[in-house]
């Protein structure tokens, strides 16, 4: 048998790579102007076009490469910031791998000018899908200029995937912003062909106030904790000013922009009970730590971090929070003027008394749940429901005091059932038809129960709802019939420049769904119209998640489990969530039968548009084994 392993050539190997490397055009700025603060460079000029897919060039007055650090530069594995393993413990560069430029110059034609201090004259390199097609002398400045033209033009699939060019615009925009605040001691510009964006060096709030305007510094607290294990800087929000959509949420650390949910979890309870519930505080935040107490060689991309002592460090900061709020007066007063009524302690061995309650005699906790006028199986009418208190809950009834005729009822009634009928479709049997007795049930304010021939069907109310909504939504705004409301008195919505580029892609689609925008100034839109099935839901909030969800990459998976990538269906999809009936929200049994009919009406009512379950069924073999 003949060898059938073999080592993949360079070429491929680097195609490979740029695959996890080199997402998108915002992924080749990040990778450059990284290199550009790893080469000590003190103003950094960025200049795109066509969002990124004809140029993108990267301009520092770093130290530069020698003639053979520029070829050097781009094989794979080459780096200048580590040499053994052991320099992985205390990293203090952006970049380590030495994947970024090998993977950039696979997918892309590459234009280098590069000189040191040391040298009279630079050198001038030309590279073409990983191939070197020239090197020569040139009189550059000191620095390096790198060029990048025809993003993926080797890989057609992955350049189709490419989104429009106000959609990539908007992501290179995120990318700067976040490189921006990070080095907020560098000079650093973008121009995409319009009006440039120059940001002076400053402190880190200067360089806040500069990103964002609006007097946001102004709304700002600092936090500041030093202790042996962490430092912490950086500011949070007032709670007044928490922000109910556009949150601006940032974790540095050493430098480096992360993503921490446990840390965005700890930092969101630090506000509980002084911002509403649906509201969120902005936080600009820096970690300085011990290089060998993290790993930052989790993911390529190198936004994913690992802290040893993260527990720690969790404790460290919610408290260094709490206490800026509680310097700065921004949590709830106490009423000291209130008369306090003084507790007695107890003696030794004496019981606490249970308090003293005023019982009606005749008093039957349990009388509210019978029903001495309705049979058993019978539905109580829905207004004399609620007289009762009991809302959407059904409640066992009885037809009399007497427990041996209620028990021969029930047994009467059991006889006329079949319990034991054998499953023939996944999706259950919900006919009233057949089970003239089934009664809807609330659970938790959270699920639907209804009895089915498959056994005890338990839906998740909102995900139903929110698979109905969707469904609907395809099917009304793919053909433009989606019913508008006039806004009597319109919402201003404020949105920056990243969302006003994602507007002008998606504006049409927005139209097709009912909603309709005005300008009225630079960065605010006037909403006139809201989609009917949007009428309780605040549509600019919901028009700031649809321009993040165009945005966004993430793993959304439509109808049949398959990747949600057309503009509609994520559009469809945060309509859907933001109109959905919530967890936790009471519903009347014709409330529930109506979402119970309408959710097995669709073809494919097992799995929400993400793919996760809708309902599931507890058929009777498992409720006899609890017994």
């Amino acid at each position: 048998m003949s060898d059938i392993i073999r080592l993949l050539p360079d070429s491929v190997a680097n195609q490979i790579a740029a695959g996890e490397v080199i997402q998108r055009p915002a992924s080749v700025i990040k990778e450059l102007v990284e290199n550009a603060v790893d080469a000590g460079a003190t103003e950094i000029r960025i200049f795109v076009r066509d969002a990124g897919r004809t140029l993108i060039q990267v301009i520092d007055n770093g130290k530069g490469m020698s003639v053979t650090d520029a070829r050097m530069a781009f094989e794979r594995h080459a780096t200048s910031k580590i040499s053994q393993a052991t320099d992985l413990s205390s990293l203090r560069t952006m970049g380590f791998r030495g994947e970024a430029l090998p993977s950039i110059c696979a997918v892309a034609q590459i234009e280098m000018k590069t000189r040191t201090d040391a040298d009279s004259i630079g050198t001038h390199l030309i590279i073409n899908a990983s191939r070197v097609e020239m090197q020569e002398p040139v009189v550059c400045e000191r620095g390096t200029n790198i060029m990048v033209k025809n993003l993926f033009f080797n890989i057609p699939a992955r350049r189709k995937f490419l989104k429009s060019d106000n959609v990539e615009a908007a992501n290179i925009m995120r990318e700067f912003e976040r490189l921006a605040l990070v080095n907020n001691n560098i000079r650093m510009s973008i121009d995409r062909g319009g009006r440039p964006l120059d940001l002076r060096p400053g402190s880190f709030k200067q360089r806040i106030g500069d990103l964002w305007k609006n007097n946001l510094n102004m709304q700002l607290l600092p936090v500041e904790v030093d202790t042996a294990m962490v430092k912490i800087s950086g500011f949070v929000s007032r709670p007044e000013h928490s922000r109910r959509r556009n949150a601006l949420q940032y974790l540095i650390v050493n430098g480096r922009n992360m993503r921490h949910p446990y840390f965005h979890r700890g930092i969101i309870s630090c506000f509980e009970n002084l911002i509403p519930s649906d509201s969120q505080p902005c936080y600009f935040l820096k970690f300085d730590v011990d290089p060998a107490s993290i790993d930052v060689n989790v993911h390529p991309t190198k936004n994913e971090i690992k802290f040893e002592n993260e527990q720690e460090i969790w404790r460290i900061l919610t408290s260094a929070i709490r206490a800026s709020l509680g310097r700065n007066a921004a949590v709830p007063s106490i009423d000291f003027t209130e008369e306090i009524i003084p507790i007695e302690p107890l003696r030794d061995g004496e019981i606490p008394k249970a308090p003293s309650m005023e019982v009606p005699g005749g008093y039957n906790p349990f009388e509210r749940y019978f029903n001495s006028d309705v049979g058993i199986g019978e539905k109580k009418p829905q207004n004399e429901s609620r007289r009762n208190g009991v809302g959407s809950q059904w409640r066992p009834t009885r037809q009399s005091q007497n427990w041996e005729t209620l028990y021969q009822s029930f047994m009467n009634q059991s006889e006329g059932n079949d319990v034991s009928l054998p499953k023939e479709d996944p999706i259950p049997v919900v006919d009233a038809s057949e089970t003239p007795d089934a009664v809807c049930m609330q659970l938790a304010a959270k699920y639907i129960l209804v009895p089915s021939r498959e056994g005890l069907l338990i839906i998740d109310q909102h995900r139903a709802h929110v698979r109905i909504l969707f469904e609907h939504l395809m099917a009304s705004g793919g053909s433009g019939e989606t019913p508008s409301q006039q806004s009597l008195f319109p919402d201003v919505v404020n949105l920056d420049e990243v969302q006003c580029s994602a507007l002008e892609e998606v504006k049409e689609e927005l139209e097709t769904f009912g909603f309709r925008l005005e300008p009225v100034a630079e960065g605010k839109w006037k909403i006139t119209g809201v989609p009917a099935p949007l009428h309780d839901a605040d549509p600019g909030s919901v028009i700031i998640r649809i321009l993040s969800s165009v945005c966004d990459d993430s793993t959304d998976y439509g109808r049949e489990g398959s990747p949600i990538r057309d503009i509609q269906e994520k559009m469809a999809l945060v309509m859907a969530r933001s109109a959905a009936i919530r967890r936790g929200q009471r519903l009347s049994v014709a409330e529930m039968e109506h979402i119970v009919s309408e959710l097995f009406s669709l073809s494919s009512p097992a799995l929400t548009p993400e793919g996760n379950p809708v309902y599931k069924i507890l058929d009777v073999s498992q409720i006899e084994h609890l017994f």
